[in-house]
């Protein structure tokens, strides 16, 4: 399985998952020199950043689980910077978006979890 495209894949279910959930997608695959994020949305209160880890399953180990702090410090990094460039009076916030796709791109209902606030202590 190509993970490159599995990836993708559940980043556009994680997009549309948040569409639903009343989310307007503001950016996706945003870089800089510090890393990505995959997703940037916001509603009227906040603006997310949202790292979409997509898996055929958690045997292994819970998705959000490769979220580790290294990963977590760019994401804050790359994130303020892009505050910097978009000026916004909303609260940023960090989600972790957790895809299991048991059967890969060809899974017809992805198993979605949202997890808000992910790197407060509470949330993760």
């Amino acid at each position: 399985m190509n993970t490159k495209l599995l990836g993708g894949w559940g980043e556009e279910q994680a997009a549309k998952y948040l569409i639903d959930k009343g989310y307007k997608i503001i950016g996706m695959n945003y870089k800089n020199r510090f890393g990505e994020i995959d997703i940037i949305a916001e509603n009227k209160f906040v603006v997310v950043f949202a790292e979409v880890k997509t898996r055929k399953d958690d045997h292994f180990a819970t998705a959000r689980e490769f979220v580790d702090n290294g990963k977590k410090a760019r994401l804050v990094l790359v994130a303020g910077m892009w505050i910097c460039e978009n000026e916004t009076e909303k609260q940023p916030r960090f989600d972790v978006i957790e895809v299991y796709a048991p059967d890969g791109v060809k899974t017809k209902e992805p198993e979605i979890n949202h997890i808000m606030n992910a790197f407060n202590a509470k949330g993760h």
